[in-house]
This record gives structure tokens, C-alpha cells and sequence, in this order.
């Protein structure tokens, strides 16, 4: 009597899906091999386990620099029902856990406590966790006097930001402009899209400052190109907050490895 075998039907392979959120580059952007972080943040996904296109799915999107819409494409984003999102920044952060108290919320950002996004560091509460990128105030204080370094006469520095960015940043900044006798002019982009960026470029070259601050926030970070060929048209140095601003061609950075963190 011939013996028939049993096969047992493979089990699917369990299926999960995330969100990305960013605030200014084209979502298509996500995943930038270019991009030091991306590069860990995905190949930290493969060693778990978790492939895109098998049993990941990862579903982008981003503010396009533009802050009045974050708040709408959050919603849209919490709409999709993912089982976690990732969010870039603090503007991202607030206005995605505003949207949602339920879907877990893993954030990159500055400092979390004063963006109201934690209770504390060790106990941050509620549906964020995270990584900030926030090593301390005095890292502006370094930077600008690694400028003055480079430009031992340089009395003036303007610092390209955004409205989105801690008041927290140039104040720190200005404080170590008194302590080096350099003023801080102030330019805070309303939107960080090509267009501001140009013309705000536009004002700081006609002030002819002696050099340039870029801010660390991530919406200038997704320009970082674009900037970098702004700057260097100029012929003004400028000290870039992380290292993918030298690899466009930026004259210097200083910052924390945002691959390890």
C-alpha cells in the first residue's frame, strides 16, 4: 500500500508596513544611498529581517518645505494605518503626533524636551521614541569659531535657518558672536523650498557678510546642493552642519555622526 506524504502548506511570511516622513526633499528621496543615515537606517532594517519588497512595505511622503502643509499630510499619513512612522524633525514629529496618540511615532530630531515631544529623556511618555541629534548648545559656539579660524578678520556671519528651526540655535550662536566680536544677521526661511533659498542666498550675499552658518535643521539638509552651489558662487566660506553638505562640495562641517546615531 503506497504511503502518501503530507505536505504542509508554507506559512506567508508575515508582512509590515511603515511610514516615512520628511519635510522638504522629494519623498522619492528616501532611501538616498548618498545620504549616510538612510544608508544605516535601511541596512539596520535588512539585518533584522525586514526587506522592502518582501515582507516590508514602506510608504513615503514629505512636506515639500512647506510647514502650513504638515499638518493635513500627517493625517494622511496616520489615514494609511501603518504599524509605525518615522518622522525627520521636530516640526514633523509635533504635527504627526498631533494627528495621531495610538501609532507609534519614531522620530530623528533636536531636542525633544523642549519641542514637547518628550517628558523627559529616560522616560520620554506617550507614542514617541526616538534619537536626537541635539549634542548641546555649545556645538554652535564651535562652529563659529572654526569660522573665525578660517577667517581671522571675519566681524560678521550671517546664519541661514528657517522659522521651523529652535530659537534656542541662533541664540546660542549669538552669544558666541559676542564672546568672538562677531555679529549674527539672522536669515529664517519661511519655506524652505529652491526659490526662498535663492533669494534669501541672494540677501546674505548683498549684506557681504565675512562667512556663512548653515543651520542643522533638516529641511535645509534636503538642499544641501543647491545651497552648497549658492554659497561657493558667492565666494563667501560657510561651515556646513553635517558632512554630506563637504561632500556637495561644502567648504567644512561640524557635526555628530548622524550614521551611528
Amino acid at each position: 500500500m503506497a504511503e502518501v506524504g503530507a505536505v504542509r502548506a508554507q506559512e506567508p511570511t508575515k508582512q509590515h508596513r511603515i511610514a516615512v516622513f520628511i519635510p522638504a526633499a522629494p519623498a522619492a528621496s528616501i532611501g538616498d544611498t548618498g545620504v549616510r543615515a538612510w544608508q544605516e537606517f535601511f541596512g539596520e532594517l535588512r539585518r533584522l529581517g525586514d526587506n522592502e519588497g518582501q515582507n516590508l512595505t514602506i510608504e513615503r511622503f514629505s512636506g515639500e518645505g512647506r510647514p502650513e502643509g504638515y499638518a493635513e499630510l500627517a493625517r494622511e499619513v496616520v489615514s494609511r494605518k501603518p504599524e509605525v512612522i518615522v518622522a525627520v524633525t521636530n516640526a514633523i514629529a509635533q504635527a504627526t503626533r498631533a494627528a495621531t496618540g495610538t501609532v507609534p511615532i519614531v522620530w530623528i530630531g533636536g531636542d525633544p524636551v523642549r519641542a514637547g515631544l518628550a517628558t523627559s529623556l529616560a522616560r520620554p511618555g506617550g507614542n514617541i521614541t526616538g534619537v536626537t541629534v541635539y549634542v548641546g548648545p555649545e556645538i554652535w559656539g564651535k562652529r563659529l569659531q572654526i569660522l573665525k579660524d578660517a577667517v581671522p578678520s571675519a566681524t560678521k556671519a550671517a546664519f541661514l535657518t528657517t522659522q521651523t528651526s529652535s530659537a534656542d540655535d541662533e541664540r546660542q550662536l549669538r552669544e558666541a558672536g559676542r564672546q568672538l566680536q562677531i555679529s549674527v544677521i539672522g536669515m529664517a526661511l519661511e519655506k524652505t523650498t529652491p526659490s526662498e533659498i535663492q533669494t534669501a542666498l541672494a540677501d546674505i550675499t548683498r549684506n557681504r557678510p565675512d562667512g556663512i552658518v548653515v543651520s542643522s535643521i533638516g529641511d535645509l539638509f534636503a538642499h544641501r546642493r543647491l545651497i552648497v552651489e549658492l554659497v561657493e558662487k558667492s565666494r563667501l566660506p560657510a561651515i556646513y552642519p553635517w558632512r554630506e553638505y563637504t561632500e556637495a562640495g561644502g567648504l567644512m562641517a561640524y557635526a555628530s555622526d548622524d550614521g551611528d546615531l
